[in-house]
């Protein structure tokens, strides 16, 4: 189910598999992100935190819709509100020797309605309306501790997913996922409740007009 991914690991590209394990590339720079993307306020999440694990499933067909709603060089953008917060977050878990892994970040407005479409369920997929906010402004990101048993997996849509679940969810689960919470919550980022993954930055709920950025 897990394919290789390309994550940044102290200002260099590392291929990384399901254990969240790399091994060193030859020492490159992230990119400047679009023109597009930097008017919209955009960051790439590898300038603020270099040893991120970057998992975009969305990119692959690793996902609840099953195809590829991304193009395979997608970036995980955020908005650079979160920057600090992000960076913050993954200092707290790096002092544990662990690290961030990202599922997804900036999501573009066409993206959603795909995903609405094909579970329309917004208590799991959020109904897309004529405005952006959460992932579609990039103030969002789903996340996790590289290697973690978490409980679940992404985009589980039962109850177990819900972020303070017990019922089917071990001890160690519970712990990584309060461990999460803790980290995130020290870079002022909030847990949605109904996912153990998602976490709001500032401003996440505020309507705004919908962006056309490409992710890549």
């Amino acid at each position: 189910m897990h394919r290789y991914v390309v994550a940044g690991l102290a200002g260099m590209w590392a291929i990384v598999g399901a254990n969240g394990v790399g091994a060193a590339a030859p020492d490159a720079p992230v990119p400047p992100v679009s023109a597009a993307a930097s008017a919209a306020g955009f960051v790439d999440v590898l300038s603020v935190v270099p040893d991120a694990v970057i998992d975009l499933r969305y990119a692959t067909a690793d996902n609840f819709v099953g195809v590829p709603l991304y193009p395979a060089d997608a970036r995980c953008l955020v908005h650079e509100s979160l920057a600090p917060g992000l960076a913050t977050a993954a200092a707290t878990l790096r002092a544990t020797g662990e690290r961030l892994q990202f599922w997804d970040c900036y999501r573009p407005h066409d993206v959603q309605v795909r995903m609405f479409d094909a579970v329309p369920n917004p208590a799991w997929v959020a109904k897309p309306g004529p405005y952006s906010r959460s992932h579609e402004s990039g103030r969002s990101v789903d996340v996790t501790i590289a290697g973690a048993d978490m409980g679940t997996g992404f985009d589980d849509f039962t109850p177990r997913a819900t972020a303070f679940a017990t019922d089917g969810v071990s001890a160690a689960a519970q712990a990584n996922r309060a461990r999460l919470r803790t980290a995130m919550n020290a870079g002022g980022l909030t847990v949605y409740s109904g996912e153990w993954w998602h976490f709001d930055g500032p401003g996440a709920g505020v309507q705004r007009p919908i962006s056309d950025v490409p992710v890549n």
